[in-house]
């Protein structure tokens, strides 16, 4: 756990959490693996959470419900209960999701059930073109609705970070191992998808609070950015 760049704290917390589950499942706990942020070296004190993966042989309630105590205990400490088998016919399902993990992780107890994961990109590729036209249809409903400057453009952010988060995987489609940060992403879809990277950094700047936005910018950026969006969707359709 040395490697690990969080404080010491935080590792204290993983082994006391570790050490709590092995004794709440003797028999049934399989794996233990951290995963995201904290692994990465991208954990933010007061704003990140420890995600962690708990691999049991059996994943009933009545058997998640034994750690319940120990979950409520450690409020950074994001769990995540799946067994063997839920892995192995979900891969296809949420490839995205596996691969984040796939991506930084560091096993704390037991079985690497990561480690061998394959990924079909036939399945990646549905999954990318079906999260970003439930986006799109979301945003124009959403645009039709909202009367109200705060929260269009509490939206605009929300869905730039997940839209994001799904162009990372556009390029991994691409057969690019794309960066971890926001900012490299964008400058790499913007040479791969030609997207206008101006728009993109612009909307990054105003969430990470270095620029303000009038009522009228944030309209027209939202106006834009579901634009981008429609020339994405039509991309990743084509791969």
């Amino acid at each position: 756990m040395e490697q690990l760049k969080i404080a010491d704290q935080h590792k204290n917390t993983l082994q006391s959490f570790t050490q709590g589950l092995k004794d709440v499942y003797p028999e049934e706990l399989l794996s233990l693996i951290l995963y995201g942020s904290a692994v990465s070296g991208e954990f933010v004190d007061k704003h990140s959470n420890l995600n962690l993966l708990v691999v049991l042989k059996n994943t009933d309630l009545e058997i998640i419900k034994k750690s319940s105590k120990l979950i409520r205990k450690f409020k950074i400490i994001n769990a995540l209960f799946l067994s063997e088998d839920y892995i192995a016919n979900s891969i296809d399902i949420f490839p995205i999701e596996f691969l984040d993990m796939q991506e930084n992780y560091f096993v704390l107890y037991g079985k690497d059930v990561l480690r061998d994961i394959q990924i079909d990109n036939r399945n990646l590729r549905f999954q990318c073109e079906q999260e970003l036209k439930v986006k799109l249809l979301k945003l124009r409903q959403s645009y039709l609705l909202l009367n109200n400057e705060p929260v269009l453009r509490n939206l605009l952010f929300i869905s730039f970070t997940s839209v994001v988060h799904i162009l990372r995987n556009v390029l991994r489609i691409k057969g690019i191992k794309p960066s971890y940060l926001k900012s490299e992403v964008l400058k790499e879809s913007a040479s791969e998808f030609k997207i206008d990277i101006q728009l993109w950094e612009r909307i990054l700047l105003a969430k990470n609070k270095k620029i303000k936005l009038s009522g009228k910018e944030t309209e027209q950026l939202f106006v834009r950015f579901v634009r981008e969006l429609e020339l994405i969707v039509a991309i990743v359709d084509r791969l």
